[in-house]
This record gives C-alpha cells, structure tokens and sequence, in this order.
C-alpha cells in the first residue's frame, strides 16, 4: 500500500450518503493513510455521516451548514490546534424548481441560492481554514462540464459551477504565496443524491457509453484517486486548474 497521505489531516466537507463522491473521496484518503474530519448539514444527517465514519480513519465529525458564517467560525474553533493538509469542498445545491424549468426563469433568490452554496461558499471555507494550513496544503472543489458548456436540465447550477471555476483561480491566486494549492475536479455524470435533482439523469448517464472516448460512465473512485493526487505531494505543482476526469467527454463537441 502506498500510502501516499500519511501524516496528513483532511477536512471532507458535503459527504450524503454512501454514493456521494465525496464518500469515495474520503474512503480514498482514508486508504492512503490520511486521518479525517468529516462534516454533515444538520442534525437530520448527523447519525448517517457518523455511521459512515466508522469504516474510515475518523477523529472528528462537525457539524457546518456553510450558508451560515457564524456556523463556519464555530467549525473552525472546533479545530483549534489542528494543521489541515486538505480541505475537500463538495457542496452544491440549487432548488429543484430551478433545476426543471427553462434557465431563463430562474428566479432571483434561486440564482442567488445556488450561487451561495455551489461558489461563494468555497471562499468563506478558504478564507476560515487557510490559517489551519500553515504549512501549506491542498483545497478541492468538484464541478462539471455543464459550467462552460450548455447541458440540458442543468441551467442553474452550470452558472453556478461557472462561477466556482474562476473563484478556483481567484484562490489559487490568493494562497499560492502560502503554499496552498487551489483546484477544481471535473467529474462525470454520477449517480449522486445531488444529481438525481437534474431531470432525465438517467437519459444522461445512458447515453455516455455511447459517446465517450473511454465508453463508460465515470466511476467515483477515479475521481477520487485524482483527488489523492491532488491532496498528495504528487500533486505540489498543480494549482489553479480544473481537470477532467469524466471518461473524455470533455473533448467532445
């Protein structure tokens, strides 16, 4: 076993359920020897993030709703005295209702809602946990090719996700002096909780073996070994970027 993230804490925030990419993530860091500190929304959650944690290399679940900055300051004081190595942001949402209808009628708050969760929220997280990663470190978020092209159904969230690409850039910018790298990881259409609010998911994920170069769907644990990558010291220069990892869909017209 390489163990390619011993000696190193992670910070795996937006984990749901079992397939969440987040989950592989995590169980994918926990194979690599990193130890773990998971977060969940609300008490609703609690029992089921915490059930998870028992397979994995777990020293803290928190809560954190990252709409909430007084949330945010108290995740950070439940930290005090730990280095972060890794902070792994896989949080989206956008109302169904927005999500089902034309882009073109999306409403105010809904746009704003998206764009607060899916992107500011990555700042507020960058800007609380950088002084917890005085040694430098690895910040990950998760988009989707629906950000630069137009994905039916997708509407929202693709301006959403738009946005969490450049904030990504933007980051990486700030905290590249602090040795703190900022990328962003691509995935293909996965069955996720999340995902099932996209309507027709399942015309989507029927249709990539078809047109992908590699002629599968994307499985979870390939993103997740990117994110290994990305967190491991193989990855020390990579900063700023978004890469794919969706089967080679991306290349398509």
């Amino acid at each position: 076993m390489s163990q390619l993230l011993a000696g190193k804490t992670a910070l795996v925030m937006g984990i749901a359920n079992k397939w969440s990419i987040a989950y592989a993530i995590a169980q994918a860091f926990s194979r690599e020897g990193a130890q773990l500190i998971l977060t969940y929304l609300d008490d609703h959650q609690k029992d089921a993030i915490e059930t998870l944690s028992k397979d994995l290399k777990v020293t803290k679940v928190l809560p954190c709703n990252v709409t909430s900055d007084e949330q945010i300051a108290a995740l950070v004081a439940s930290l005090e005295g730990i280095q972060l190595d890794i902070v792994v942001h896989a949080l989206a949402f956008a109302n169904r209702e927005d999500l089902s209808k034309p882009f073109v009628e999306t409403s105010r708050a809904g746009f704003a809602l998206a764009h607060d969760v899916s992107a500011y929220s990555l700042v507020a997280i960058a800007r609380a946990t950088a002084p917890l990663m005085a040694h430098g470190g690895s910040l990950m978020t998760l988009t989707y090719l629906g950000s630069t092209r137009v994905v039916q159904n997708y509407n929202v969230m693709g301006v959403a996700k738009a946005a969490l690409e450049a904030t990504v850039r933007y980051l990486a910018n700030d905290l590249g002096p602090k040795n703190i790298r900022v990328n962003a990881i691509s995935a293909g259409v996965v069955k996720t909780t999340s995902a099932r609010g996209i309507k027709d998911l399942s015309t989507m994920l029927n249709a990539v073996p078809d047109k992908a170069p590699l002629r599968r769907n994307t499985d979870p644990a390939e993103v997740a070994d990117t994110a290994v990558f990305l967190a491991s010291d193989l990855g020390r220069g990579v900063t700023g970027n978004t890469i794919f990892v969706d089967a080679g869909m991306q290349i398509l017209a």
